[in-house]
């Protein structure tokens, strides 16, 4: 079956009563988590993105206390899956600042881990691609965030 395009399936819903929306959105929540997840952001935590920030950075948190440390190996699976976690709940959010706040946490998380990741060259090189992406996404924000993002930026390297 061959998806239809976001122009037709927009104007196929202005034609559904409200009713049938919440239906569809019902529906839609069940095949994927992913799609459950973005409902629940849409819904209750997209007009606190404060909240929203700091409930995303406790659960990286939570993830980087269970890496196990035995091995690199561990660490770099681990660890992607932990950035993989957080562009996902940045994709949702789609504000900038959210993002920039949630890369530059996640890569103060992984310099303060141990061990260090300076001992490996795909956790050093990972690290290194993430600050680039944060100084990407920096340069689009307002300038006074800017600046104190350009800061912290700084106290990482």
């Amino acid at each position: 079956m061959k998806s239809a395009t976001v122009a037709n399936i927009r104007k196929e819903l202005k034609h559904k009563s409200n009713d049938e929306l919440t239906e569809l959105c019902l529906r839609l929540s069940r095949f994927k988590k992913e799609n459950k997840e973005l409902l629940t952001y849409l819904l209750f935590e997209a007009d606190y993105e404060a909240g929203y920030i700091e409930t995303i950075k406790a659960e990286i948190d939570e993830q980087f206390d269970q890496i196990n440390t035995s091995s690199f190996f561990y660490i770099k699976k681990s660890v992607r899956k932990i950035l993989r976690n957080t562009k996902k709940y940045i994709r949702y959010s789609l504000n900038k600042e959210t993002e920039v706040e949630l890369l530059l946490y996640f890569c103060k998380k992984l310099k303060a881990m141990t061990p260090s990741i300076s001992k490996n060259t795909t956790l050093t090189n990972l690290y290194n691609r993430t600050i680039l992406a944060i100084k990407k996404k920096v340069k689009n924000l307002h300038e006074d965030l800017q600046y104190d993002y350009n800061l912290e930026l700084e106290d990482l390297k």
